[in-house]
């Protein structure tokens, strides 16, 4: 004889049965119920749960005998019961999306991942760094293990949502039109149980978790680059029943008052003197690591305006393999000499050393203009695009019989 049937009842076999009879009988009514094959049906999952909780009990020997002398009651002490979703992946092994053919093993849930941004210098991408970084997140509460409660027993079902978290609530959107939708359940906030006042644990209270600060150390590789991500795993908020996600940093790289970079390649953009230009040039240029290079031309070098020269070997490092570095590319802007800081001497001297000028020969047919600077609020042509609007004008007025446009008011 046995204390109690309400498990064997459940599963629709007889105190006798033997663990094939179980077996066979958790399998047809688990995939009756499953949630995913009931979808919005508050009824399905909580056959589900009461399924999966007989057949944990009655599948093991230990507990089997357990209920068979003292009834349900007695295992509460026990503890250790598992979630329905656990039981039939353990089963199946794996997920209903396993088990009729699509996707893998859900395992276990997972805290949502934790995304900062971290602001680096490209010295830092050059050279590398690390550095110390404090985060606050939530771990579980060490003077409840994680329960909410002072008592053992930990928190009870919500009643209004059957502890689902959720209710499925009707409203009515026209005339015979009634839309049913899902919402957080508001005795529960979602959670699915509640806590007495009176039995929450006071020192997280009755919320599970804590907040903790945490020093992770941050290593910037040399040759990262913008966008990149350095993850830590299982650093995320801690839950009851979830594992921890990823603590995620991903990198923000600042605007350079000096280098561009494009991949592993760095572009200067510098602006030297005519003479420079025309004969011969030191230029110093302080690197990312804090070398100096010295960039010289011969004095029968010419660089013209927008010239660019590639330096080998000085651009940023290969990211895992920095004793390869990519290219510096430095494009030139040419400083000439302002309007009339050059005398008459000076440019006869000029004269005998650059290209002669293009030889021109000015007759009386020519018409002489004016070269003028041009304002920065007008725009090329604009006087022109003018002047034809106003011809379109006067030219559709005498099509029209001369009528204008706008015609006056009539007292």
């Amino acid at each position: 004889m046995v204390k109690e049937t309400k498990f064997y009842d459940t599963l629709g076999v007889s105190p006798e049965a033997t663990n094939e009879e179980l077996k066979k009988a958790y399998r047809k009514l688990a995939i009756k119920y499953h949630p995913d094959k009931n979808p919005n049906n508050e009824t399905a999952a909580e056959q589900f749960k009461e399924v999966s909780a007989a057949y944990e009990v009655l599948s093991d020997e230990k507990k089997r005998s357990i209920y068979d002398k003292h009834g349900e009651e007695a295992l509460k002490d026990g503890g250790g019961m598992h979630s329905a979703e656990d039981i039939f992946s353990s089963f199946f092994g794996g997920g209903m999306g396993s088990f009729f053919g699509g996707g893998g093993n859900r395992g276990p849930r997972k805290t949502e991942d934790i995304a900062h941004d971290l602001q680096v210098s490209l010295e830092d991408l050059y050279k590398g760094k690390t550095s110390k970084l404090a985060v606050t997140r939530n771990v579980l509460c060490t003077k409840c293990s994680g329960k909410g409660t002072k008592s053992t027993e930990g928190p009870v079902k919500c009643k209004g949502c059957a502890g689902r978290g959720i209710r499925l609530v009707q409203r009515q959107i026209g005339p015979g039109m009634i839309q049913q939708m899902q919402v957080q359940c508001p005795d529960c906030s979602g959670q699915g149980e509640t806590i007495k006042p009176e039995d929450q644990c006071p020192a997280c209270k009755g919320k599970k978790v804590t907040k903790e600060k945490k020093i992770l150390t941050v290593y910037i590789d040399r040759g990262m680059k913008h966008g990149q991500r350095i993850t830590f795993s299982g650093e995320s908020d801690e839950a009851p029943g979830m594992e921890p996600g990823d603590i995620v940093f991903q990198l923000i790289e600042k605007k350079h008052d000096r280098f561009k970079r494009q991949g592993n390649d760095l572009i200067l953009e510098v602006t030297i003197q005519l003479i420079e230009a025309l004969g011969g040039l030191n230029l110093v240029v302080p690197h990312l690591d804090d070398r100096t290079l010295l960039v010289q031309t011969t004095p029968d070098e010419v660089i013209s305006p927008g010239d660019i020269r590639v330096i080998e070997g000085e651009g940023m490092p290969q990211h895992k393999n920095p004793e390869l570095h990519g290219k510096m590319y430095v494009k030139f802007t040419v400083q000439f000499p302002k309007s009339g800081s050059i005398k008459p001497d000076q440019i006869k001297a000029l004269e005998k050393i650059l290209p002669a000028r293009a030889d021109v020969k000015i007759t009386k047919e020519m018409e002489k203009v004016k070269l003028e600077k041009p304002s920065f609020n007008e725009k090329p042509g604009a006087r022109g695009e003018r002047r034809q609007e106003a011809y379109d004008e006067d030219e559709d007025d005498e099509q029209q019989g001369g009528r204008s446009g706008v015609q006056c008011a009539q007292q």
